[in-house]
């Protein structure tokens, strides 16, 4: 059936068709496709080459000298399979390609003989060279394009003279040759004909994009290679356009469904002389004990902006580590305090709960709030700690406190989220290491809000969202935050506060560079400093981390760091031993604090100057760049060293990045690089994976312009109403939860 007679197909129509409608498709391979995750038709057809042979310029065996490094497109034949005299696995075979032949080694992969039978068309990558006087290729890279049991008819040979060759990732596990994902690719795409084109014609001709069918038609079946471009670029934008579309429509719902608290601020408060003692922000930010950097100023005020607008604020405020950020979201609590609100803070863990606690605690020391019921009209602000451990009495305190309104902020984990939580009108919700959450918590917070008691005493109708910032200290990439965080608003710390050095970050590799960092520890302890000492990071469960940290603490106790008093902390250790342990270390009792990655995020001891990170090769570069920011957090001269080889190429550019820049933001970029889209955008959503062209490196610009649609096509259709094709095409990548969420009624 030609393409003109066959109706308009949808992405949605072809996830419908499973793959056993192919004509002649075993029900062995249909098996094995489905252990590939290729059910449906669809799956299929988003299974795209990742390289192209072009018959008309391959390389001839013949033409190749020795020392040359090509592509071969040839015939197997002669296969035998031996042990050397050490036991290695050894696999020897002669390729032909018409012009001449070459012997290929393979050393311990004795599965070669299963995959490369005689008789099979394989794609081989690699250097020539010269062994006893015949020519051959070693450990070549291989792909097969034709298997020796592949079905030698017209279809085969039909596809043999094409000049450009799709090549897929063929799988020999499950016995799958490129060249059969190729002719079952080429029967869907026949068989469907035209696909129907979501996309609105005004926006494919402004970004110049090809049409949907020509795009899949051109991907995976060119006839030049300049054709596959603009299918790639076409099909790119499509994959970033559905990711932006559905944050883009999570705004919009949010937008939808809410009613704002127009907070009694305004960002002058941040540029203008108090008058009359000012407000509680203007009060606040008086007394702090230094000056704010541009960028935190830039970023209140876009805060209080946003918090006095007739929309909820959703916004990422997005930080190296020590930039301020905790600055700029106090100054936000108590823009909710100071209109008679309440804020929330939450985050992951325990430790950075206190640790938060005690910072705005210190913060806003002295700082009054009106209270009719008070002698003198005010009292002070309050602010309370809530996590698992705080104990019943205190709980039902503190409970009582929040649903009356004389606790203004909480600063708390996950406990923030539990049933009997509720507040007497919540404001803001700070969350910071927004990472570590999903967006399930940020709906409990805000459901909290509309069901405070105010609202509830006031009907339903005056119920209102609290205002939503979110922090973050881990490094994402501009591009990478456009897809995890979409949905909000960016404001970003650029700068560091005045009087602070960059922290000087070692490599320590050796075992004379190691003994240096012992050295450094001591002659800093010996200064009044303190110091952090990371233990390695142990696959398993948290209590072999705990036992790794306590050996840990024995070993330095004996050994480089005997005399010292020496601290411990970890995970698995009661809570009323965790806080004992960063009292002492707060308080210069302890001088070295052997731990785990608990300290990770928050932890803010000025005095320490020293950050010591074992088998340093077995962290990500988020990790490390967090850890590292544990110093360097006064106006004192700090180290971080990095201890251990490398282990993997991989480790080894993770830690010269380190040593290279302290830039959070560069590393970010780098980090992208080394691990890819996939494992960053792990935790996006739940739903089907769609970045597999399109690539956050190589296509900011298609992100950009996937934006800039996303915002056109729903300005004026929020819901997608008008838009039916893109909302069923959308709803095959959300996971059912967020269907519901994005287009209720």
């Amino acid at each position: 059936m030609t393409a003109t007679a066959t109706p308009a197909r949808t992405l949605a129509q072809l996830e419908q068709v499973p793959v056993t409608r192919l004509r002649g498709l075993p029900e062995r391979k249909a098996k094995a496709l489905g252990e590939l995750g290729i059910e449906s038709i669809f799956d299929l057809l988003t299974t795209y080459p990742f390289r192209y042979i072009d018959r008309s310029r391959r390389a001839e065996l013949a033409d190749l000298a020795v020392g040359d490094e090509a592509v071969v497109l040839a015939t197997v034949h002669d296969v035998r399979s031996r042990r050397t005299r050490q036991g290695r696995a050894l696999v020897e075979l002669v390729a032909d390609d018409g012009t001449a032949g070459m012997k290929v080694v393979f050393f311990n992969q004795p599965w070669r003989a299963r995959q490369l039978p005689s008789g099979t068309e394989a794609l081989f990558f690699g250097k020539l060279d010269d062994f006893r006087g015949r020519r051959q290729m070693t450990n070549p890279v291989v792909d097969v394009v034709v298997g020796a049991d592949d079905t030698e008819d017209q279809e085969l040979r039909r596809r043999r003279t094409l000049r450009i060759v799709p090549v897929y990732r063929a799988s020999g596990k499950v016995g799958l040759s490129s060249w059969e994902i190729g002719a079952w690719v080429e029967e869907a795409i026949r068989r469907a004909g035209a696909f129907e084109d979501p996309l609105p014609s005004t926006w494919r001709r402004e970004l110049a994009l090809v049409g949907r069918t020509e795009a899949f038609h051109d991907v995976h079946l060119p006839t030049a290679l300049a054709e596959t471009t603009p299918a790639r670029r076409r099909l790119a934008f499509d994959e970033l356009f559905r990711l932006q579309l559905a944050l883009v429509l999570r705004r919009r719902a949010l937008e939808r469904d809410a009613r704002a608290i127009r907070h009694a601020v305004s960002p002058r408060e941040v540029t203008e002389t108090p008058r009359d003692g000012g407000t509680l922000v203007q009060r606040f930010l008086a007394g702090l004990p230094y000056r704010l950097t541009n960028a935190q100023r830039k970023a209140m005020a876009a805060v209080l902006a946003e918090m006095a607008g007739p929309l909820p604020m959703h916004r990422l405020l997005q930080g190296d580590v020590g930039s301020g950020k905790t600055v700029v979201a106090t100054a936000a609590l108590l823009a909710a305090v100071q209109g008679g609100h309440q804020g929330a803070l939450m985050v992951p863990t325990e430790v950075l709960a206190e640790q938060h606690f005690f910072a705005v605690r210190a913060l806003i020391d002295g700082l009054a709030v009106p209270d009719p019921a008070r002698l003198g009209g005010e009292r002070p602000l309050s602010v309370a700690l809530l996590t698992n451990r705080t104990g019943a009495s205190e709980r039902a305190r503190l409970r009582q406190g929040l649903e009356s309104g004389d606790v203004d902020v909480v600063v708390g984990t996950h406990a923030l989220l539990t049933d009997d939580v509720q507040f007497h009108s919540l404001g803001l919700v700070v969350i910071d290491e927004q990472h570590r959450f999903g967006v399930e918590q940020r709906a409990q917070l805000r459901d909290k809000g509309r069901a405070s008691v105010v609202a509830r005493a006031e009907g339903p109708d005056a119920s209102a969202d609290p205002d939503l910032l979110v922090m973050t200290a881990t490094p994402i990439p501009r591009t990478a935050a456009m897809v995890l965080f979409g949905d909000l608003d960016m404001v970003v710390l650029d700068e560091l506060p005045p009087g602070r050095y960059p922290v000087e970050t070692v490599w320590a590799a050796t075992h004379h560079a190691e003994e240096d960092a012992w050295a450094r520890v001591r002659a800093e302890v010996a200064e009044g400093h303190r110091a952090f000492v990371v233990c390695p990071l142990v696959e398993g469960s948290e209590r072999v981390q705990a036992r790794s940290a306590t050996e840990e603490l024995d070993r330095l106790a004996a050994g480089p760091l005997s005399g010292l008093a020496l601290g411990l902390l970890h995970g698995q250790m009661p809570a009323v031993e965790k806080e004992d342990a960063m009292a002492r270390f707060r308080a210069g009792t302890t001088t070295v604090l052997v731990a785990t990655t608990v300290v990770e995020v928050g932890v803010d001891v000025p005095e320490a100057t020293v950050m010591v990170v074992e088998d340093a090769g077995r962290f990500g570069i988020a990790q490390l760049h967090q850890l590292r920011g544990r110093v360097g957090r006064s106006d004192l001269p700090s180290w971080c060293y990095l201890l251990g080889p490398a282990g993997t190429p991989e480790a080894a550019a993770r830690l010269a990045a380190m040593v290279q820049t302290t830039d959070g933001f560069e590393l970010g970029e780098v980090d992208l690089e080394l691990r890819g889209e996939g494992t960053i955008l792990g935790a996006r959503q739940k739903g089907r994976s769609d970045l597999k062209l399109a690539s956050l490196r190589r296509d900011a610009d298609l992100l950009d312009a996937a934006r800039r649609v996303a915002e056109s096509v729903t300005e004026d259709d929020p819901a997608l109403d008008a838009h039916e094709g893109l909302a069923e095409e959308l709803r095959l990548f959300l996971a059912p939860e967020e269907e519901a969420f994005l287009f209720k009624s």
